[in-house]
């Protein structure tokens, strides 16, 4: 015997001032957040409403499934996007954060390599002084 359980009704995202910057437009299609500006074709202009929403879309794939939060988010901006669409999107901003993390670690290591290489060059037999060390002396 099956028992109805009820709908499930997400929490409404709360809706505050952020500050989104535009960013180039790269493709075809207009990403869910952005709209093309009038000015320029070639620029997206954010859409604050929509980009919340998507931050709180974001926490509730903890709790849902990418259909339950795309029909919600759909719903509740007035902007279709489809469960695939909302997959993909969430997927690329995870690939684009780790690549920035690697990134920003790859420069920190390359800042103490080249420090360690002028420790290197410095104190080897034989260095030449450089144009600082010998106006400094004097």
């Amino acid at each position: 015997m099956s028992r109805d359980i009820g709908k499930w009704i997400l929490p409404q995202p709360d809706i505050e001032e952020d500050i989104y910057l535009s960013i180039p437009r790269l493709a075809r299609v207009v990403p869910f957040g952005y709209k093309v500006d009038e000015n320029d074709p070639d620029v997206l202009q954010p859409i604050p409403m929509e980009l919340k929403a998507l931050e709180k879309a974001k926490v509730h794939l903890k709790q849902y499934s990418y259909r339950e939060v795309a029909n919600w988010l759909s719903a509740h901006t007035g902007r279709r996007i489809s469960h695939m669409g909302l997959k993909k999107r969430i997927e690329s901003e995870i690939s684009y954060k780790r690549r920035a993390a690697a990134i920003r670690i790859w420069a920190e290591k390359l800042a103490k390599a080249i420090k360690k290489a002028e420790e290197y060059e410095t104190q080897r037999v034989g260095a030449k002084a450089t144009c600082k060390e010998t106006t400094s002396d004097t």
